[in-house]
């Protein structure tokens, strides 16, 4: 049996009420569960991309692309490895203010780590990060030692192929060119 990875599959679709469900859904039947979800307007107008991570073999990945590519309002579909893609989340830490201020170590990871505060206040201070998975994960783990982290949570990742375009963007021209 082919060994699980994590892909990342960028979607581009018209902004259609219900798209998100025929694509979710496209998961479901095939039982992979999906890590992480983002949709968002992309560089296109009219078009909106969604950022889909999935644990699975490449056979199952072929396979659930295809099956997303062939709804109506999608698109394009593609699937990636981290390798292709440049990819970042955020994350947020809500700390007990008490705890950072007493234990000057916590603020030295947060620097460590490379994240900022944006807020504080008498009862909570909120870190947030921005990078990779790990690196988000790593910090939290850090914190969590210190006792200080009251939530903690991480955005859906975001990611843009290493090339200069959307790729999407090469088929809409050729489809331009032919439907012109």
């Amino acid at each position: 049996m082919e060994e699980k990875k994590l892909y990342t599959l960028l979607v581009y679709s018209e902004n259609v009420a219900g798209i998100l469900n025929q694509i979710t859904a496209v998961f479901t039947r095939r039982q992979v569960n999906i890590e992480s979800l983002n949709v968002s307007a992309s560089s296109i107008p009219g078009v909106h991309k969604y950022t889909i991570t999935a644990w699975s073999d490449e056979d199952q990945i072929v396979k659930i692309t295809k099956q997303i590519e062939k709804k109506i309002d999608v698109i394009k579909a593609n699937y990636f490895t981290d390798e292709q893609l440049f990819i970042r989340e955020t994350g947020l830490y809500k700390l007990n203010t008490n705890k950072v201020l007493a234990n000057p170590e916590i603020s030295r990871t947060i620097r460590r780590f490379d994240a900022s505060i944006t807020e504080v206040n008498p009862t909570y201070t909120i870190v947030m990060k921005h990078g990779v998975t790990e690196q988000i994960i790593s910090l939290y783990r850090a914190l969590d030692e210190f006792g200080c982290v009251f939530q903690y949570t991480r955005s859906g990742r975001i990611a843009v192929t290493r090339g200069k375009q959307e790729e999407v963007s090469k088929f809409l021209e050729q489809r331009e060119e032919m439907n012109g």
